[in-house]
């Protein structure tokens, strides 16, 4: 395994990088990130230690070839995409997927028509994407040549759905799904997913994992132009090693299980409420009934308790747990939360608004050369020029060519008014949007 023949460097490195592995030693892992030296492999043309690896994650994730990525699920998602369809081909994708998706899309010039998932109007949170819907656009758009969908979700909904279209599934919360015996399947022509997120590796560490084989050598060829061409040694030593505790300490996930079992069976509440889904490894909990914010939460969380939980939305806070969470860490969040949850007022929220739905297609081309910054407050009726979205979870509230509504903008106000972290273009929202006439 690539972790194992880390060890054994011993040569001097007349070769990047330039701290040449001793010279400033506080720079955490150098002494393992080198360049594409012989012996050592290459990501981009595997032939030894990483095609092991690569291997073994297709084993893992009974795929038919899987792909090691260093630049996270973004990086499969862009290939991805590029390898399942031409230029100016028409796809579906969920309401709920990542800002990546979209980017894809506009890079690739695709129609887009956006299929929706079910709705909770009561916490503000998408839950699964129906057959009936994918079915549905299918059977009304003939000339459809890709599905993409989010499964699971941020919160942990997944979808399974069956198509004769190929489906991309962005899985970047499921890396740990198939060794947690949950009931439903991640399944499609593509599946990628982000091992960093939920099993012990480091940040921008994911895989793609392929399953139609009509795609292998097309997406082989994307992401070499999508990924970088000095991929981390020191990321994809932290993937092997991830690789090497899956198969050597399955029982650990079990354990995992029983962890959250007694977790939720011992944290008491009668205010706030868990929102079961189908990664019982995401705790989210919802705020519907009491009348302190999810933001204000996560400050006494963090300042009082020492936690800081992965997101506080509109309605919910979620907290992201993995196999590396030890019972002294549930009991910790378990105390917090009963303690919290003594001390809040009970109110009556009334439910959020149904996503408004337009089956229209969409492209997301921008041109920059014709647009302006218009205060929230003067967008009603102007095109968006950019995407907004809150982040985390990075779903775009509003995309480049929507027509912006006076509810996009109460409801951009009502997240910023919140403590949300709404951003735009890669900007934080400043009190304006890029726009068009």
């Amino acid at each position: 395994m690539l972790h194992d023949d880390l060890k054994k460097l011993n040569r001097y490195p007349f070769h990047m990088p330039g701290h040449k592995r001793a010279f400033y030693p506080d720079i955490a892992g150098s002494e393992i990130d080198i360049t594409e030296i012989d012996g050592f492999d290459d990501l981009h043309d595997p032939s030894s230690s990483i095609k092991e690896l690569e291997e073994k994650l297709a084993a893992l994730y009974s795929s038919k070839r899987s792909f090691l990525l260093v630049n996270g699920s973004t990086v499969g998602i862009l290939a991805a995409v590029f390898a399942m369809t031409d230029e100016g081909d028409t796809v579906i994708a969920a309401a709920n997927c990542h800002k990546s998706v979209f980017n894809a899309c506009e890079l690739r010039k695709l129609k887009v028509i956006t299929a929706y998932p079910e709705y909770d109007c009561e916490n503000g949170i998408y839950k699964s994407l129906g057959q009936d819907e994918i079915d549905r656009l299918i059977s009304n758009n003939g000339d459809v040549k890709l599905i993409i969908v989010t499964s699971p979700t941020y919160e942990g909904c997944i979808s399974e759905i069956s198509s004769f279209v190929p489906v991309l599934i962005d899985a970047a919360h499921g890396a740990h799904m198939p060794f947690m015996g949950a009931k439903k399947q991640i399944r499609g022509s593509i599946a990628v997913t982000s091992l960093h997120k939920t099993l012990p590796a480091l940040s921008q560490t994911a895989a793609a994992n392929i399953y139609d084989m009509r795609f292998a050598e097309r997406f082989k060829h994307y992401i070499d132009i999508f990924e970088t061409s000095s991929p981390s040694y020191v990321l994809m030593n932290s993937a092997s090693v991830c690789i090497k505790f899956i198969e050597e300490h399955k029982e650990a996930f079990s354990e995992y299980e029983k962890r959250l079992d007694d977790f939720y069976a011992d944290t008491k509440l009668n205010h706030f409420k868990f929102i079961k889904t189908d990664d019982i490894g995401k705790i989210n909990l919802s705020l519907s009934d009491c009348s302190i914010s999810p933001t204000l939460l996560a400050e006494r969380l963090r300042n009082i308790y020492g936690i800081e939980c992965e997101t506080a939305q509109l309605r919910h806070l979620i907290f992201m747990t993995s196999v590396c969470d030890g019972k002294e860490a549930f009991d910790l969040l378990s105390s917090a939360l009963t303690a919290e949850d003594k001390i809040a007022e009970p109110t009556c929220r009334p439910p959020l608004p149904q996503p408004e739905k337009h089956y229209e297609i969409r492209q997301f081309n921008i041109d920059f050369n014709n647009t302006e910054k218009t205060r929230l407050e003067d967008c009603a009726g102007r095109v968006c020029a950019e995407f907004v979205y809150a982040y985390p979870p990075g779903i775009p509230i509003l995309a480049p060519n929507d027509i912006i509504t006076q509810r996009d903008i109460d409801l951009i106000k009502q997240y910023l008014s919140s403590g949300v972290n709404i951003k735009s273009g890669g900007k934080l929202l400043c009190g304006t949007i890029l726009t068009k006439p």
